[in-house]
């Protein structure tokens, strides 16, 4: 099947890796991932499409009723997680759990946290790094250059304005599916 993903990808889509590609089957086993800009459904299918091509096993969580009858099955075959959202819970502390329970598990999240135009990103997905001290790899979603450019780990600090100067810069000029909310 990784044939037939990089035929759709390369090929049929016209897209292209650039920066880590190798981000890391045999060096990071643990990471958080962040995916941005998050503009559209189609998002799902190109880190469908680039995990195998890359053939790195990738995870997700989501709210526990997309896990049920009938695509419960299909959304745990391709690393989802399913995560208890009601009020109260402590997410950060229940997504970091999830790290030390499994010997790879590399989480990939949307900062923005919804696929809608928002001013500022969720910052969830630095504190679960922080929380499962584990590093933070990059990953664009840009449709304009048919391109997903990937960065090294970055392993967040104790200054998360610092951090987020950083981690903004590495998604510059990027533009998702939907121009209107990049």
């Amino acid at each position: 099947m990784r044939w037939l993903a990089k035929f759709i990808y390369f090929k049929l889509m016209g897209w292209k890796i650039v920066g880590n590609s190798n981000f890391s089957k045999d060096t990071i086993k643990k990471s958080v991932i962040i995916a941005a800009p998050h503009t559209s459904w189609h998002d799902f299918y190109i880190g469908i499409l680039l995990r195998k091509i890359a053939d790195v096993k990738t995870n997700f969580v989501g709210k526990k009723e997309l896990f049920a009858w009938p695509f419960g099955y299909y959304f745990k075959a391709v690393g989802g997680r399913s995560l208890d959202r009601t009020s109260g819970q402590n997410k950060v502390e229940a997504i970091a759990k999830l790290f030390k329970e499994a010997d790879e598990f590399r989480l990939t999240l949307a900062p923005e946290g919804t696929r809608k135009k928002v001013d500022n990103w969720k910052t969830g997905f630095y504190y679960i790094a922080k929380a499962a001290n584990v590093p933070i790899i990059m990953f664009t979603l840009d449709f304009k250059n048919k391109q997903n450019k990937i960065s090294e780990p970055f392993y967040p600090t104790d200054n998360i304005e610092a951090d987020f100067k950083v981690i903004k810069a590495f998604f510059e000029g990027v533009e998702g599916k939907v121009k209107a909310y990049s």
